[in-house]
C-alpha cells in the first residue's frame, strides 16, 4: 500500500479524505458479492452480466479505498487506485479502467461494445479483488 500516491491524489482534488465507517465498508462487500452472484444467473443479457461485473469490481475497489480513509471524486480513479489499495497489477486495473469506458458507453452513448471475453475478464478481476478484501 502507498499512502504517498493516494495523499498526492488528494492534492491535485482526485480523491478526498473521509474516515472509515465498517457499515459502509461491510455495504459495499455485501454489494459486491450479490452482484458477482447474480452475473452467474443463467438468461441474463451480455450487457447484463458485464454490467454486474463491472459493479462488483466497482464495489470492491471502493471498499479498498474507503477502509484507508479515502473517497474518490469520480468512478474512474477508484480503479487507479488499485495498486496503492490492494497492491494489483497493471492487469487488473487496467482491464477496470477500460470496462468503465465501455460501461460509460453503455449507459450514456447507447453503445453496445461488450464483448464476453471483457465480461469474463471482469469478472474475473472482481472475484480476485473480493478474495483480497
Amino acid at each position: 500500500m502507498s499512502k504517498a500516491e493516494l495523499d498526492n491524489l488528494v492534492k491535485i482534488g482526485q480523491l478526498k479524505i473521509e474516515p472509515f465507517a465498517q457499515s459502509e465498508f461491510d455495504a459495499y462487500i455485501r454489494s459486491g458479492k450479490e452482484r458477482l452472484q447474480d452475473a452467474a444467473s443463467r438468461g441474463m443479457s451480455p450487457s447484463g452480466k458485464f454490467l454486474l461485473g463491472y459493479a462488483a469490481a466497482y464495489a470492491f475497489a471502493l471498499a479498498a479505498l474507503r477502509r484507508l480513509g479515502y473517497r474518490p471524486a469520480n468512478r474512474y480513479v477508484v480503479f487507479q487506485c488499485l495498486p496503492h489499495t490492494l497492491g494489483v497489477g497493471v492487469d487488473v486495473w487496467r482491464v477496470l479502467a477500460d470496462a468503465h469506458d465501455v460501461r460509460n458507453g453503455l449507459e450514456y452513448e447507447g453503445s453496445d461494445e461488450v464483448t464476453e471475453d471483457l465480461t469474463e475478464q471482469v469478472i474475473r478481476c472482481a472475484k480476485a479483488l473480493g478474495k483480497m478484501l
